[in-house]
């Protein structure tokens, strides 16, 4: 599941040498509507000059098997051949399901991922996993695929806007939070506006790819990089079918981990002292999420689809104590509604 993760000035040159490899027959590049405006001038003087385009629209809401068939079809029409590369050139929403378009045409072709996007640079893109949501629920569809490579270009950074910046790095929080607290500390007291986001993306990769080296297909210690997504996932996939209140990845991921956390000490693994840090760092960068108490029982619903449960039990990542994360902890409905409960009460 091992992928080259290049970061830096040099990924896009690196780019250019694999898709000019005798081996690629035609080079595909997935853009949505947002990187293909402000992220493919960056991209396109590295590519070759007979590249296809494919253009799916920005948002979560199209991150579905009808957008991967747009992929499909385009591919087909093209007759590309299995010697062909995707380039998928986006956010999470075009990492994962270009990833997952890929490793399904014609049983699989070389797809490699270009992220645009901090949360998809520190996290989506980095690790083997794709997928596309169903029925209303996140990532139900998906297979664990290694891209080719992956080419970090932070550059891409200066496209974001504040809110989108922030989304990312909630997942950097995470991953300080179960296997990192000498890195949580620090940049809770520095804050999270930084000057070298080079450096925060290389950490945080390193990271990751050290836990998914361990368990490539998330059978165990991988498991940890879903903590704050059991709730998080609830909580996003119920608001967006709330037209309007549609919540960022890394907004509910931010939620989440409040919720896992207060969790986490309801069972005696973590301090009252460590949720008081791990709440205040959270709220420094992210404002609460707003929903009504009695909405917390129809989110906590949503973790029955969870895709790390075991039959009926739901299995959420808790943390014992910062920078040690611990996996396979069952949790109920109403525990999930409760931790709700309580991050609605920090609302007020």
């Amino acid at each position: 599941m091992d992928s080259s993760v290049i970061i830096g000035p040099e990924a896009l040159p690196a780019l250019a040498e694999f898709l000019y490899r005798p081996a690629v027959s035609r080079v595909f590049v997935l853009v949505d509507g947002n990187t293909a405006r402000q992220c493919l001038p960056l991209l396109e003087p590295h590519l070759p000059a007979n590249y296809c385009l494919i253009d799916i629209p920005a948002g979560e809401e199209y991150k579905t098997l009808s957008s991967c068939e747009t992929v499909w079809s385009q591919l087909t029409e093209q007759r590309a051949d299995r010697h062909a590369v995707l380039v998928n050139l986006g956010g999470g929403v075009v990492t994962d399901l270009g990833g997952f378009a890929a490793a399904l045409y014609k049983r699989g072709i070389r797809f490699v991922q270009v992220p645009t996007t901090l949360l998809a640079q520190v996290d989506a893109s980095v690790g083997g996993k794709t997928g596309v949501d169903f029925q209303g629920y996140k990532n139900q569809l998906g297979v664990f695929q290694a891209p080719a490579a992956v080419f970090i270009e932070p550059r891409f950074l200066q496209t974001l806007d504040p809110r989108q910046l922030k989304s990312g790095y909630a997942e950097v929080i995470k991953h300080w939070l179960i296997a990192d607290a000498h890195a949580f500390d620090l940049n809770r007291r520095l804050g999270w506006l930084t000057d070298d986001w080079t450096g925060i993306i290389r950490e945080s990769v390193a990271l990751k790819q050290r836990i998914v080296a361990q368990d490539p297909l998330e059978s165990g210690p991988r498991k940890l990089l879903n903590f704050g997504h059991t709730v998080g996932h609830a909580i996003e996939s119920y608001l967006l079918l709330q037209p309007g209140r549609e919540a960022l990845h890394g907004e509910a991921v931010a939620a989440g981990m409040v919720c896992e956390s207060w969790l986490s000490v309801q069972r005696g693994l973590l301090s009252a002292e460590e949720l008081d840090k791990t709440e205040t760092f959270v709220f420094s960068v992210f404002d609460k999420l707003s929903f009504v108490l009695m909405e917390t029982a129809a989110i906590a619903e949503f973790a029955l689809q969870d895709k790390k449960n075991a039959g009926a039990t739901i299995n959420c990542t808790m943390l014992k104590g910062i920078g040690h994360g611990v996996f396979d902890q069952p949790v109920t409905v109403d525990e999930i509604a409760e931790s709700l409960r309580y991050y609605h009460r920090l609302q007020s």
